[in-house]
């Protein structure tokens, strides 16, 4: 929460701090050695860090912002990567100059880090507790006893509830904002001078987003702890900067308040990366596109009726089926030609099964119909044309890429697949879908691993079109990218619906894209539809809580209309797990003032 202090203080101006930063950084160089030789991926950065000041270094992929931060945490993939040049200084100790068991004792306790992706970061094998508690006993020497003590409150301070319980649980068994407030936990608990944070929210739903960013703020005030904020976000930025570094090819192109960074950006790239950032209400006027109705549904590309997701879940001593996962339930939409339905809701809450289902991936009860054929009942043959008329582009293009076939061969076989076209008619229309999607047909023949980000998913996007389907189901599929490339694919998108007659389900977290690229938008929580709408009633005149705060939570991209307060849940969102034979429920979300929202559960 802002207080009066807090509020007087001007945008962008730095936290008290003394004349000597708590961390400097001068003229680093980081190479890396490759089949040429050597060659920088940061060049003479210098910036320097004040006590109890957020700094953001923000950039597109590639720029160097955590090869800088693996810099200083003496992290750096050795012998392949190395500090070249330069020095970098925590208080009076240079940490170049420390061999690794000296560094040991510095890392963890007087700096930390919080890493993009807590899965990865947490140990699968060991309980929450002991890694707390092995982080705390390295550094501090205590007991076993009052170790345990300062991870409860490590984990109470971020947060979690029933803290003590939680020791004894698996990273596995917690959602994805969970881990990261563990990490946070982890990281502050030893109250460090320094707290690294690289892109702790890129993987979060916005909404678990803006509580770790509040969170990572009252920790902040509390302890006094200087913060470097990694992210290519610039709306994060803005939400958390005191000044701003911009990078580009591992250079700092830019450095400033945060207020003078967003109103008077001194270069192109800056004004280039802020001018990419998806803003709420500036969504353009959708031309050509129709608002689907409920009574529209004979002319409809897709329809789903009372669909239901249920996973069985087996345990006891015989391995029988004691549980399931209710992972939709009762979800109904149609999608019209030319139409975008942007599916919405954080993570766990049946957008990706819902998609599964309609592409016929997983198993579900209802009916589902594409193009007008009910997909129940169907032989193999059948639905095998059927799936023709629906095809998928994922959030990770890399992953959904063979990297032992050409990027040409991997567009071409969906035609190989279904019979079409002679060889020499599958090679032009790949290499006119390539020239389509805004690269060349000379790089058909190059592999997934020569491409950046952006050009995998307009590959992606490419083999999506390759069968002229009906129906494209846009799965996240630019939540991974940096700003500017996402707008250029969201451009893309768009232009490829208007020329093609494609209708998208488009399903993302981001409600800044989903204003910006949908027709109709459709609000799921626990497995239900809870609102659902066209784009301007959805944003203008949001019904439900749950879509207010969802709304309330995307970040601002401009620093003088910071948020003092987020909504958020009194208590964690009740399992979609339930015992066989309990009856299904239907989840409210009241609204009981001050921001606040707490689950109810009614009979359906």
């Amino acid at each position: 929460m802002t207080t009066a202090t807090d509020a007087k203080r001007d945008v962008g101006a730095p936290a008290p701090m003394s004349d000597k930063p708590v961390l400097d950084v001068a003229g680093l160089t980081i190479s890396v050695r490759g089949e040429d030789g050597e060659r920088a991926v940061v060049s003479d950065l210098s910036f320097a860090l004040g006590r109890g000041e957020t700094l953001c270094i923000a950039g597109e992929s590639g720029s160097g912002k955590s090869m800088t931060s693996l810099a200083i945490m003496a992290l750096l993939p050795q012998p392949a990567a190395r500090i070249s040049a330069g020095s970098i200084r925590l208080g009076d100790t240079d940490l170049i100059d420390l061999d690794e068991r000296r560094m040991r004792r510095i890392r963890g306790n007087r700096i930390a880090m919080i890493f993009q992706e807590p899965m990865t970061s947490l140990n699968p094998v060991l309980s929450i507790g002991r890694q707390l508690i092995e982080a705390i006993e390295a550094h501090t020497g205590v007991s076993r006893v009052q170790s345990r003590q300062l991870a409860i409150e490590a984990l109470t301070a971020v947060r979690i509830p029933e803290a003590e319980s939680r020791l004894k649980q698996y990273p596995h068994e917690l959602s994805g904002g969970m881990r990261q407030r563990v990490m946070i936990a982890m990281a502050l608990a030893l109250k460090p001078d320094v707290l690294i944070a690289d892109e702790p929210t890129t993987a979060l739903d916005v909404t678990v987003q803006g509580e770790v960013l509040e969170l990572l703020r009252d920790l902040q005030r509390q302890h006094g702890t200087s913060v470097i904020l990694i992210t290519h976000d610039m709306g994060v930025v803005a939400e958390m900067a005191d000044r701003v570094i911009i990078m580009r090819n591992g250079r700092m192109v830019e450095q400033g308040k945060v207020a003078d960074i967003f109103e008077r950006p001194a270069v192109d790239y800056t004004r280039e990366l802020l001018a990419a950032v998806p803003r709420m209400g500036t969504g353009a006027a959708r031309q050509g596109s129709s608002e689907t109705t409920e009574d529209a549904k004979p002319a409809a590309v897709a329809v789903a009726q009372d669909l239901h997701v249920r996973f069985d879940l087996h345990g006891g001593f015989f391995g029988r089926v004691n549980r399931r996962v209710h992972a939709v339930e009762g979800v109904s939409f149609s999608i019209a030609p030319n139409e975008t339905l942007s599916l919405v809701g954080e993570s766990g809450c049946g957008k990706s099964t819902t998609a599964k289902a309609l592409a016929g991936l997983v198993p579900y009860s209802g009916e589902l119909a594409i193009g007008g054929r009910n997909l129940s009942g169907l032989g193999r043959d059948e639905r095998k044309a059927v799936r023709r008329d629906v095809q998928m582009i994922f959030q990770d293009p890399y992953a959904s890429l063979d990297p032992r076939m050409r990027v040409g061969d991997l567009v071409a076989e969906p035609l190989l697949i279904h019979n079409i076209g002679t060889p020499r008619e599958r090679t032009e229309r790949v290499a006119a879908l390539f020239e389509r999607v805004g690269l060349s047909a000379d790089q058909m023949e190059r592999y997934p691993h020569e491409f950046s980000g952006g050009q995998r998913q307009r590959i992606c996007i490419a083999r999506a079109l390759a069968l002229r389907p009906k129906l494209i189901i846009a799965d996240e599929s630019v939540s991974a990218l940096d700003v500017s490339v996402q707008a250029r694919v969201l451009q893309l998108l768009k232009e490829l619906q208007r020329e093609f007659g494609v209708a998208y389900l488009f399903i993302s977290h981001d409600m800044a894209v989903v204003e910006n690229i949908s027709d109709r938008v459709a609000v799921m929580y626990l497995g239900q539809i809870v609102e659902m709408g066209t784009r301007d009633q959805i944003f203008s005149n949001p019904r439900h809580p749950y879509t207010r705060r969802l709304i309330e939570a995307v970040p601002v991209p401009d620093p003088v209309r910071r948020r003092t307060r987020f909504a958020r849940m009194d208590r964690e969102i009740p399992s979609p797990v339930r015992k066989l034979g309990d009856a299904p429920k239907k989840l409210v979300l009241a609204d009981v003032g001050g921001g606040h929202l707490v689950a109810e559960s009614a009979d359906r």
